[in-house]
């Protein structure tokens, strides 16, 4: 009896083996694989980053879609960056900072001031990722002096970019008469360089008196409390070349404000959408378009052209200028 029960113990306590084995591999069976991430989706295929001033100018957005669109021809990956503000010089050091550690093999840069993202830039080259300069020029000596180097430099000639604004407005003044600049950032490289080639063009002109360049910092507000302090104190400004769209619809609604719509020109810079929508409106007098699609996509091209060439990094080395051509959006009729 003794042997009998211990065979049953024995028979119940194999098939209590072989269910649970059974019930294990039909749970393996069941329980779903680890989800893999699409071969589209792995962040290691991005090679390239661009970091752009803001997003929250029409300037850099039209920028931001031109990469986009030239990396979709190229067949690359491309993440796109920008700084909360024109004034976050340390937040835009910081996301560079943080591309670096991501590894990319080049970074595009759109820098808000001449010097605040050197030390990440000889950072980087350290690495060996390539820097590309954009739209802003990055003092080349102070660079050379941290060891960095950059691929090249795509903008718009600004000097002529200055130029183009203040001639149009002497073209529109057969009698002559007072005119004015307002100013980007105090020593913003491209703010600097338009501000240089308007005052040539109004200097060169006998027609024209220029009573006045004062900065608003690229802000709109700032621009409309220096438009109106310059019209109160010069009744007969006849012109005002701003350095770029922001502070031209300011000082368009300074204009506005005063009463002096179309006695007082406004020509503005960029070709910001707002900005070309107030030509067609026959308010803001022309804009000086760039095209910063076609920056974008200039920028993100050599970029591909380094990468693939794998030429090596030359401090001393002044880079290649990729100029892109700049018009003039006026008023119809």
């Amino acid at each position: 009896m003794k042997k009998l029960l211990s065979l049953v113990l024995a028979c119940t306590v194999v098939l209590s083996l072989f269910a649970f084995a059974a019930c294990g591999k039909e749970e393996m069976a069941q329980k779903p694989s680890m989800p893999t991430m699409p071969e589209d989706m792995n962040p290691k295929k991005t090679e390239y980053a661009v970091i752009l001033k803001t997003l929250s100018n029409d300037f850099w957005a039209k920028m931001k879609t031109g990469i986009e669109e030239e990396a979709k021809k190229q067949g690359v990956k491309v993440d796109i960056f920008a700084a909360n503000n024109e004034e976050d010089t340390e937040g835009q050091l910081r996301i560079l900072e943080n591309c670096i550690a991501k590894g990319y093999k080049a970074i595009g840069v759109a820098p808000l001031s001449p010097t605040n993202l050197i030390n990440g830039i000889a950072a980087a080259n350290q690495k060996g990722i390539y820097v590309m300069n954009i739209d802003e020029k990055i003092d080349m000596e102070s660079l050379k002096n941290a060891g960095g180097s950059v691929i090249g430099f795509a903008t718009t000639d600004n000097v002529k970019v200055g130029e183009k604004g203040a001639e149009y407005i002497i073209s529109k003044l057969k009698d002559g008469g007072e005119v004015a600049i307002i100013e980007g950032k105090a020593g913003n490289a491209s703010g600097e360089a338009r501000k240089q080639g308007a005052e040539n063009a109004f200097k060169k002109a006998n027609a024209v008196t220029l009573i006045a360049s004062q900065p608003a910092d690229w802000d709109r507000q700032k621009a409309l409390d220096t438009a109106a302090s310059l019209l109160q104190k010069h009744p007969n400004l006849k012109g005002i070349y701003c350095c770029n769209d922001t502070m031209a619809l300011g000082a368009l609604q300074a204009v506005k404000n005063a009463g002096k719509l179309g006695k007082v020109l406004v020509v503005g810079t960029d070709g910001a959408e707002e900005a070309i929508q107030s030509v067609k409106a026959k308010e803001l007098t022309a804009t000086v378009a760039q095209d910063p699609k076609e920056i974008g996509a200039a920028s993100l091209r050599r970029m591909i052209e380094e990468v693939k060439a794998g030429n090596p990094m030359d401090k001393g080395k002044e880079p290649p200028m990729i100029p892109v051509d700049s018009y003039i959006v006026e008023q119809e009729g």
